[in-house]
């Protein structure tokens, strides 16, 4: 049999992880969540919030981190800071890469985090990958901001819901005075 005629074999290689689209990072906020955090605002197209509080993260551009970068830098400050904020544009929206940064952060240190969606938690719970989100975070803050209602104190504003999903925190810990 000639050797075009011969059926070919084929490999499959894994698909190299996807990058995060990052907006911005800060290595040390004390207003993003209790203690010393650092924060990440993740680049990505909005979910239609009426008065989101970050509408420079909607466009689809942002530096382009992989995982593996990232985390290098939150381990490099893991003696500095209590935990990892992760807000957007809509976190979400990079779900897998998004995890397993998390996955990192919750498997090798001991940092606490709180990640900020524009997702209900119904829509949270129909999510793939929704068990493993609730098993890599402290602090949920779930759905769309209010733009009819002032913003809340401390972490919390009208139109979105807080979701304790550890034992780390209270909700007096969220708050400008327990901060």
């Amino acid at each position: 049999m000639s050797d075009e005629l011969r059926p070919r074999q084929l490999t499959w290689a894994p698909r190299p992880p996807r990058p995060l689209r990052v907006h911005a990072f800060e290595p040390f906020s004390e207003t993003d969540g209790p203690g010393t955090r650092a924060v990440i605002w993740l680049q990505s197209r909005t979910l239609g919030c009426p008065s989101c509080r970050d509408p420079e993260t909607h466009a689809r551009r942002g530096h382009q981190v992989t995982g593996e970068d990232m985390f290098a830098h939150i381990a490099l400050l893991s003696g500095w800071i209590e935990g990892v904020t992760i807000r957007g544009g809509e976190p979400l929206l990079q779900r897998r890469p998004v995890l397993r940064l998390l996955a990192r952060i919750r498997n090798e240190t001991s940092l606490s985090v709180i990640l900020f969606t524009g997702y209900t938690w119904p829509e949270l719970v129909r999510m793939p990958g929704a068990t493993a989100l609730r098993d890599r975070v402290d602090v949920l803050l779930s759905g769309r901001d209010d733009q009819d209602r002032h913003l809340g104190e401390g972490l919390r504003s009208p139109g979105k819901t807080v979701h304790l999903l550890t034992d780390r925190y209270t909700p007096a810990d969220l708050d400008p005075a327990g901060s």
